[in-house]
């Protein structure tokens, strides 16, 4: 009989977070502070955006979005810092794309569509607990506000026809 294990012990749990696939601490960063910016950008546009607003609900989904783009904000600077990095003081730079779209409705759509495709590349690739809870809440209320935009254009075309 042989002393010796069947099978060699298993190290896995003492290799990094990119080894196992995730983003490591500076990818995690740089891709916060991308969104940080971004959300700095949106916070402008959805400002930039009120005194469009067609009907009450509209100015409603505006506000909500206003309200939410500051709260982001605060939740991205809060987890750079946590991770030990400092947060970005730029504004994202398809601002100018964004702000260029002349139909409100439209505006806010593509806006929020933009961040839902970052952080569903960002998600999955975020090993840490905390961070992926407060990016899955950001994900979640950004879809809520995309069917939330998509019935304010259902209004608007209802009451036009």
């Amino acid at each position: 009989m042989n002393d010796e294990p069947a099978s060699p012990v298993c190290y896995a749990v003492h290799t990094n977070d990119v080894y196992m696939g995730y983003a490591g601490k500076d990818e995690i960063a740089a891709a916060l502070n991308e969104l940080l910016e971004a959300e700095r950008a949106a916070i402008r546009i959805v400002q930039n955006s009120k005194a469009s607003a067609a009907n009450p609900e509209m100015a409603r989904l505006i506000a909500e979005m206003c309200n939410d783009e500051t709260k982001w904000c605060t939740l991205l600077a809060s987890q750079i810092k946590r991770i030990g990095t400092a947060p970005s003081w730029r504004r994202g730079s398809y601002y100018g794309k964004t702000i260029a779209i002349t139909d409100p409705y439209e505006r806010l759509s593509v806006l929020t569509r933009v961040q839902v495709r970052k952080l569903r590349e960002l998600i999955p690739r975020v090993r840490d607990d905390a961070l992926h809870a407060a990016l899955s809440l950001m994900k979640a209320r950004r879809i809520e506000n995309i069917l939330l935009t998509e019935q304010c254009i259902a209004l608007r075309i209802s009451q036009a026809g």
